[in-house]
C-alpha cells in the first residue's frame, strides 16, 4: 500500500498533464511521437524496467534526489533515514514509471472524447483555456479518470519483479521510505521458488490471497466512485 500510494503521487499529476498536453496543447505531429513514446513505456518487461532501475536511476536518486528531500524534509519521518540505492522510494519511483501510461493513455483518450463544441462554446463565453480545462474538459472526463487511477493502482498493487530488484527486500516496515522494504508481491516472488517448508508455501499462498483480496476491495471501490460521479452526472 505504501510503495502504491507513493506511485500514483508522483504518477497522476504527471499523467494527467501529459494527457492534456497531446489533447489540448501539442500540434499534431508531436502529438503522435510523444503519444507513441509514453506508450512505449507500458511495453517494456518488468524486469528490463527494473534491471535500469538498479544500475541507471538508483545512483542518480541515492546521490541527488533522496539527499535533497533528506535536507529539507529530514524532520519529517518519511524522509529522515539515510539514502541509500534500494528502498520503498526506488520502489515508488519504478512503480511510479510503469503506471503513467496507463493513465496517460486513458485520460488521453476521455480528453479527446469531450465534445469540441462544448470546448468553444465555454471558450466564446469569455473562459480562459484552463478555465475551459477545467469545468469541461476534466468536470466531464471525472469517472473515466477515476477509473484511470484504479486501474493505475491496481497495476502498482500487483507488481512483483521490478519491485523486487530495487526494494531491498527487508522487514519490518521502517517508517522512513529511504530504508529497505518488502511488498506481498514482492516476497511471493522472491521466496516461493526456495521455500523449503509446507508452513513457508502455505504463509506465501496466504499473502498472496491477502494481495487478491486487497485488489478485489480497490476494483469494488473503483466500480463505486464511478456509478456516483455517474448519478451527479
Amino acid at each position: 500500500a505504501v510503495t502504491s500510494l507513493m506511485a500514483l503521487i508522483i504518477a497522476v499529476p504527471l499523467a494527467i498533464a501529459i494527457a492534456l498536453f497531446l489533447s489540448e496543447l501539442a500540434p499534431r505531429g508531436v502529438r503522435g511521437v510523444v503519444g507513441a513514446l509514453v506508450e512505449l513505456l507500458a511495453a517494456i518487461p518488468s524486469v528490463v524496467l527494473g534491471l535500469w532501475g538498479i544500475l541507471v536511476m538508483a545512483p542518480f536518486v541515492s546521490e541527488h534526489i533522496e539527499p535533497w528531500l533528506n535536507g529539507w524534509f529530514g524532520f519529517i519521518p518519511l524522509f529522515s533515514g539515510k539514502p541509500g540505492s534500494s528502498g520503498l522510494f526506488m520502489a515508488g519511483l519504478i512503480l511510479a514509471i510503469m503506471v503513467v501510461p496507463i493513465i496517460a493513455s486513458i485520460c488521453r483518450e476521455l480528453f479527446l472524447s469531450v465534445p469540441r463544441e462544448l470546448e468553444e462554446g465555454a471558450l466564446a463565453l469569455g473562459a480562459t483555456r484552463w478555465e475551459m480545462v477545467k469545468g469541461v474538459v476534466l468536470s466531464s472526463s471525472r469517472p473515466g479518470i477515476a477509473a484511470a487511477l484504479i486501474l493505475g493502482l491496481g497495476r502498482a498493487l500487483g507488481e512483483a519483479i521490478a519491485v523486487t530488484q530495487v526494494i531491498g527486500n527487508f522487514i519490518p516496515l521502517q517508517r522512513s521510505i529511504f530504508e529497505p522494504g518488502d511488498t506481498l508481491a514482492s516476497r511471493t516472488a522472491n521466496q516461493y521458488q526456495g521455500a523449503v517448508s509446507n508452513i513457508q508455501v502455505a504463509s506465501l499462498i496466504y499473502l498472496a490471497l491477502i494481495l487478491l483480496v486487497i485488489t478485489f476491495i480497490a476494483n469494488f471501490a473503483a466500480q463505486r466512485i464511478v456509478k456516483r460521479f455517474e448519478l451527479q452526472r
